[in-house]
């Protein structure tokens, strides 16, 4: 089995991808509890299974899983976000999930696990069908796999209300449309290709089904402003322009979100597939 190796997301997640994260980590995890809810939920963990939380970040999911009293080794490769989640773990030392840096395509673990999550982890390997392969080889025989993945960006609000208005401000892609299967947030947006990803994996047991929750993104629009300038595409565009056009972006996104306040603050919809496989 080849296993290719993800050099580009390495080097984006060990610099500016892993750093904003850690900067915005309270933030983005209020944000997503309750898709981590649903997640956890269809896990259903049971006290003393041994999980491996794919993509941990900087580890809210492994102590979220921990607290079901599984035994929770959270996997990956970006430093700086592991370096939070075990300073997290310092922190509730009665959890005790383990951190690992590594690799998952070349990971190895000498015991087997019994469940395999992820809260969107899983959509950044070069190779899919080998990556899955190699960490189905992780799991004992009857092992489960529970995964969310983001629907298509046109489903999930949160992100493409501001998309779709600083779109304009970027240069059109060059060579043509991108692969929307190319590694990144999306890549398993498609539930057929999900499907078939695994299958190829030696997977069984697939299904997937939705899971769409509001989200709340902040009080404030400097507040929904500063999030959305650290992740998703207006923090693409701000990288990328200078001066008067980041000013004119900026009060695109503004505009844009302007209408999306409530009294609750800015509440903006996601659409997510709970993956779930078995290792035969």
């Amino acid at each position: 089995m080849t296993i290719v190796d993800n050099e580009k997301e390495r080097a984006f997640w060990n610099g500016a991808g892993g750093e904003t994260w850690v900067r915005a980590q309270a933030q983005l995890d209020h944000m997503l509890a309750p898709l981590l809810e649903a997640l956890l939920a269809g896990a259903a963990l049971r006290p003393g299974e041994r999980v491996l939380d794919l993509g941990c970040g900087c580890g809210a999911s492994s102590l979220a899983a921990a607290e079901s009293g599984a035994d929770v080794v959270g996997l990956d490769f970006s430093g700086p976000m592991i370096a939070l989640a075990e300073r997290r773990a310092e922190a509730a030392p009665a959890l005790a999930p383990r951190f690992v840096c590594e690799d998952a395509t070349k990971a190895q673990f000498p015991t087997p696990f019994d469940h395999l999550i992820s809260r969107f982890g899983g959509m950044f390997f070069a190779d899919p069908v080998a990556a899955y392969a190699h960490l189905r080889g992780a799991l004992a025989t009857g092992g489960r796999l529970t995964m969310l993945v983001w629907q298509a960006p046109k489903q999930n609000p949160w992100m493409s209300v501001v998309g779709q208005a600083v779109a304009p401000f970027l240069p059109p892609p060059s060579g043509g449309a991108p692969d929307p299967r190319a590694p990144g947030p999306f890549a398993f947006a498609d539930p057929t290709y999900v499907t078939g990803v695994l299958e190829a994996a030696g997977w069984e047991g697939i299904s997937l089904s939705p899971v769409e929750r509001p989200l709340h993104l902040a009080n404030t629009m400097e507040e929904a402003l500063a999030l959305q300038s650290q992740v998703g595409p207006l923090a693409r565009v701000l990288r990328e322009l200078e001066d008067s056009a980041r000013e004119a972006a900026l009060a695109a996104a503004r505009e844009a979100l302007a209408p999306h306040f409530t009294a609750e603050g800015l509440v903006l919809g996601a659409a997510c597939h709970l993956v779930e496989a078995r290792a035969p």
